[in-house]
């Protein structure tokens, strides 16, 4: 399957994107061009103008800029790059950002890689490059686009959502993508534990009791006052929502939290890895 037909079964995304290339091939026949001469124009192939515009391709934002100077839409079809924005990521992906931007607190435990919103490009795109079956480079690129767009959050200066992290040791230590990788990982690791908005914890792997060993989950306090869960495997993602569901991952969370070290504490172990790596 293209990431094109994935696109198609989101119906969110569909409509965007039918929206757009009919209104890129209605432009461009105003204009009386054929797709030949309207690519000549733009700067792109006839292959590509025909794939837009039968909606094989979802058109990139300098395509929209290159078309609309060349029909001279006066800003109307560089417009729609907005409308683009989201839908050209995953729907999964487009959900759960939707949901991070709806939080005033996240929680997340995590204990096979480093939470996504904490990983650097390079880390995120050894890890993505490791699944099996393997990604095309453009969904490749799609996902860690994907990915680094979800860090806005985190980074913002607003105080709000607050941020709870708790990294298994192990993710610490595997060294994915070799020395110089996990080095940077645990650079940006120890800047983001300085965030005022950021707790972030380690669970050390010398605990003799470990209410980790489910797997990685995450909280979502949501700005109506609600909680949901969010589970990822494989892939898999799943939204959880019912009560009792969401009242045992917050104790999970709650245990979890008490078993990990202190952010000082935790930092201090950050550093020491850091420094055998």
């Amino acid at each position: 399957m293209s990431d094109w037909d994935a696109e198609l079964e989101d119906e969110e995304a569909g409509a965007v994107i039918r929206t757009v290339a009919r209104q890129l091939k209605l432009w461009r026949e105003a204009a009386g061009l054929t797709q030949t001469e309207f690519g000549l124009r733009i700067g792109y192939g006839e292959e590509l103008v025909s794939s837009v515009e039968r909606r094989r391709r979802i058109p990139r934002p300098e395509y929209l800029d290159a078309a609309d100077e060349a029909l001279d839409a006066k800003g109307k079809i560089s417009a729609l790059k907005r409308d683009l924005e989201e839908v050209r990521y995953p729907k999964k992906v487009r959900d759960l950002k939707k949901l991070e931007a709806e939080s005033t607190e996240l929680c997340a435990y995590n204990n096979s890689v480093v939470h996504g919103l904490l990983q650097t490009e390079e880390y995120a795109r050894v890890g993505l490059q490791a699944r099996r079956p393997v990604f095309t480079q453009e969904e490749l690129e799609q996902r860690i686009t994907a990915r680094l767009a979800r860090q806005e959050i985190i980074n913002a200066t607003s105080p709000w959502p607050a941020f709870s992290f708790v990294q298994c040791e192990s993710t610490l230590r595997r060294p994915i993508g070799g020395k110089m990788v996990m080095r940077r990982q645990l650079e940006r690791l120890l800047e983001v534990a300085k965030l005022p908005h950021v707790d972030l914890q380690v669970l050390p792997l010398s605990l003799e009791e470990n209410s980790g060993l489910g797997g990685s989950f995450r909280l979502l306090r949501l700005n109506d006052g609600a909680t949901v869960g969010h589970v990822e495997v494989q892939d898999l993602s799943r939204v959880i929502t019912n009560p009792k569901e969401v009242q045992f991952l917050e104790m999970r969370y709650g245990i979890i939290r008490a078993q990990a070290l202190s952010p000082r504490k935790s930092s201090a172990l950050i550093e020491k890895v850091l420094g055998e790596t």
